[in-house]
């Protein structure tokens, strides 16, 4: 049964939610173009890496001076635009990647940074290192007192590569197996990372802004409004 003149059918909510001016409903649909456009670039961003995450954030200083902290680094699969070569590869055709600066040690560096999970733990954060070297079974055994071969990595600022020390919540780390391996740094933007890292901030920002602009709009609507009703009143 449809609404009488003096009781109109409301509105569906979707119907509501597309065309109400009602503040609520317009900051409904702020938001949900929010998250649309941010579902779109992770989208995008997958598409081009091909895995995930796609960005990460540099939050330390060990790979000083030539990626620092709050840097934004783009991750591609390990193979994507190329062949992952570590520095021992990459040494002798000159190929490096991030590596304008000396390391720690005031010596050139080569081959691709990469983005590992310690021990194949997926509870702490992934470790942004340059890949050294690939040692064999014999090789881990004897030099690493590992049970299976894998990445040497190591940062540039770092004195030792990560296989002979340990991180807080994983311990020793192993030589880093090719399923550990999230991707390989593509390009890194400097600075940007630093949203992320202060995400909740942020988000905070917008909505406020974003609510403080639904205000002034409504604001504006009522002063124009105004001058009409007043305008009617008078004609009465």
């Amino acid at each position: 049964m449809s609404g009488s003149k003096d009781n109109p059918e409301k509105p569906s909510l979707l119907a509501a939610l597309r065309t109400s001016e009602e503040p609520k409903f317009s900051l409904a649909r702020d938001l949900l173009w929010v998250v649309g456009v941010v579902a779109g670039i992770a989208l995008l961003l997958f598409l081009v890496s091909g895995t995930w995450p796609a960005v990460v954030t540099i939050e330390s200083e060990s790979m000083t001076p030539n990626m620092n902290v709050g840097d934004l680094v783009l991750v591609v699969q390990q193979d994507r635009f190329g062949a992952l070569q570590t520095s021992a590869e990459g040494a002798l055709t000159g190929y490096g990647k991030y590596n304008t600066l000396p390391n720690n040690s005031g010596q050139m560096v080569y081959g691709d940074v990469i983005i590992y999970r310690p021990n194949g733990n997926t509870a702490v954060h992934p470790i942004i290192h340059r890949a050294i070297q690939y040692v064999d079974d014999t090789t881990a055994a004897a030099t690493y007192h590992a049970s299976h071969g894998g990445y040497i990595t190591k940062g540039d600022h770092n004195p030792i590569e990560d296989q002979q020390g340990a991180f807080t919540g994983v311990g020793q780390i192993q030589p880093v197996k090719p399923e550990w391996v999230v991707g390989k740094v593509l390009v890194v933007v400097p600075l940007v990372g630093l949203l992320p890292l202060h995400l909740p901030e942020v988000v905070v920002v917008v909505v406020v802004l974003m609510l403080a602009h639904e205000l002034y709009l409504r604001s504006r609507r009522d002063e124009s409004e105004d001058p009409k009703r007043k305008k009617g009143e008078r004609k009465r």
